[in-house]
């Protein structure tokens, strides 16, 4: 009988660890912490927000079609140390699932405010889904916004945190006298 190796055991735990850096460094401000996740990226989605419950809302509105709503991106408050919470990050870190947001609004102000930038218009004025919940688009289009954009952008928002090109690294973007400033934090 052949012996397989484990290919999990070193992994787990490295996933695991940048997952705890990244959990305390998230929950480390002084504002909730709230999550923008990607239903298209992630998995089972759906499924964890019926079963723990989270404080969430779909970002689209009405009634959505199956196969829609499993794709959806949904805005999450997250808890520390709740199950959902520990699955997105454990899950989710480096699988760019979602980005983060501190802010000391509620989640329907949220929702307003994240609605506005659902749909975006090209050049000839066609309308376009913009996925600024995907970290590796928000990432790229914070810093070459104006500082016009940028206020609309970061509304109640205080701070936008996301994975890095790496999930060794947390990117926390601030809006500071009208720029955009990020500062990279490495997970150990």
């Amino acid at each position: 009988m052949t012996s397989r190796p484990r290919a999990s055991s070193q992994g787990g735990s490295s996933r695991q660890g940048l997952a705890a850096s990244a959990r305390d460094l998230l929950f480390g401000g002084e504002a909730n912490l709230f999550a923008l996740l990607d239903g298209a990226s992630a998995p089972e989605l759906r499924r964890k927000l019926w079963e723990e419950e989270p404080e969430c809302e779909c970002l689209y509105r009405g009634d959505l079609e199956p196969d829609i709503a499993e794709v959806a991106p949904y805005l999450v408050r997250l808890e520390r140390n709740s199950q959902f919470g520990e699955w997105v990050l454990e899950q989710g870190w480096g699988n760019h699932w979602g980005v983060f947001a501190w802010s000391a609004s509620d989640l329907a102000v949220l929702r307003r405010h994240f609605r506005r930038f659902l749909i975006v218009h090209d050049p000839d004025g066609k309308p376009l889904y913009f996925r600024f919940y995907d970290p590796r688009v928000l990432r790229n289009y914070l810093p070459l916004c104006d500082a016009a954009e940028l206020a609309e952008l970061f509304g109640p928002v205080t701070a936008y945190l996301m994975e890095g090109q790496t999930p060794g690294a947390l990117l926390r973007f601030e809006l500071r006298d009208g720029a955009v400033q990020c500062r990279e934090e490495t997970l150990r």
